[in-house]
């Protein structure tokens, strides 16, 4: 049993070994078996209506491609234009935050501390934006140097499809061969694991990319509509972090609130703030109660931390490609982990009987 356990604890070390030396060779082979994997179940209800696998795998490829190309280029224009822009005015937005602050608090913390507390305040604020810049501009960068290394960037949007064709032609030939490998003795188990493991993914991968959708395109026509500069960019932005749980509605409400402070504030104009502020505090309302319980449910047993620790450790070992890989690998890791222990608690090491206690002597 230890020399399993040895034995399986290597390959998985070469394989994470492997993963590191050859990501970005890698990336649109896991992305198309990433596509491949989502848009198989869509496949088989095309079987089930009479079309042969080719001609299902053609026409789901075929229209994926086109969603695809019309999503870029509605959304990717717009969102480098406000990208752009964003990026030209945060330095004088962040002087004027630092203004209000000034105006605002200023006599309260003069008296509290002095002049030097202020001027710490304002210093303390402004290196915290430009590290928080920094950090998130360091972070973009880890993740498009492990794409850029490619050959060009646009074979990962040549090869994936490829790829995701090929492998969703042979998806079932191929589930059944890796099925066959297993010894029949813990075929039942391996296929209840693999089983919740899909369950798992797909149930967490589907849902959230529809929670993501929804609250992006939420964000951003609330914060359109009640007029905020960047609103569109900060509501995308917002619903793509969504799959991170609560990092995309606190960089949202962040940013915004700061945008319309920034915007706003000159004519005491509260109630575009108190909008903006209604947009995020809705949303965060609509997405606890209604969206993610009924796109994602509870079933899905991904724990929000441990989900935010993979993706950022997958994502600042690996890249792009880590990212791809971080939700199942995190399912992955939490289904065997829970069947370990259900294990565990149904041995006779749990269940062993109390220590035998020595007879007492007579003195």
């Amino acid at each position: 049993m230890r020399g399993r356990a040895v034995i399986g604890c290597l390959v998985l070390g070469g394989i994470a070994l492997l993963l590191y030396l050859l990501a970005d060779v890698m990336l649109p082979f896991v992305a198309g078996l990433a596509l491949a994997y989502l848009l198989d179940p869509i496949a088989d209800r095309l079987e089930r209506l009479g079309l042969g696998r080719l001609t299902a795998s053609l026409f789901i490829l075929a229209m994926f491609v086109v969603v695809l190309v019309v999503a870029l280029l509605l959304v990717v224009p717009l969102a480098a234009s406000q990208t752009a822009a964003l990026v030209a005015t945060l330095p004088g937005m962040v002087a004027r935050l630092q203004g209000i602050l000034t105006d605002q608090a200023g006599p309260l913390l003069r008296r509290v501390g002095g002049a030097d507390v202020l001027n710490d305040l304002q210093s303390s604020v402004g290196t915290l934006v430009g590290q928080g810049g920094t950090w998130f501009l360091a972070f973009l960068k880890s993740l498009w140097s492990g794409s850029q290394a490619l050959i060009s960037i646009a074979s990962l949007f040549v090869v994936t499809p490829v790829v995701a064709f090929y492998l969703l032609v042979d998806w079932d030939r191929m589930i059944a061969a890796l099925d066959s490998w297993v010894p029949p003795r813990h075929r039942a188990v391996v296929r209840r694991l693999a089983h919740e493991i899909d369950g798992a993914v797909t149930g967490f991968v589907r849902g959230q990319t529809l929670v993501c959708l929804i609250l992006g395109t939420f964000y951003a026509v609330g914060l359109f509509c009640v007029g905020l500069n960047f609103g569109v960019l900060i509501g995308l932005i917002a619903g793509f972090l969504t799959f991170i749980p609560y990092v995309g509605t606190l960089t949202g409400f962040l940013l915004s609130v700061g945008v319309a402070l920034a915007q706003f504030w000159p004519g005491s104009d509260w109630l575009h703030i108190g909008l903006t502020v209604a947009v995020f505090a809705i949303g965060q309302f609509l997405e606890g109660n209604i969206i993610s319980p009924k796109l994602v449910g509870e079933s899905v047993g991904l724990h929000p931390v441990w989900l935010m620790f993979a993706l950022l450790a997958f994502g600042t070992l690996f890249g792009f490609l880590g990212l791809l890989l971080a939700v199942p690998v995190a399912a992955s890791i939490g289904v065997v982990v829970r069947f370990a222990l259900s294990r565990y608690l149904q041995s006779p090491l749990y269940h062993a009987d109390s220590p035998v206690l020595l007879p007492n002597r007579e003195i």
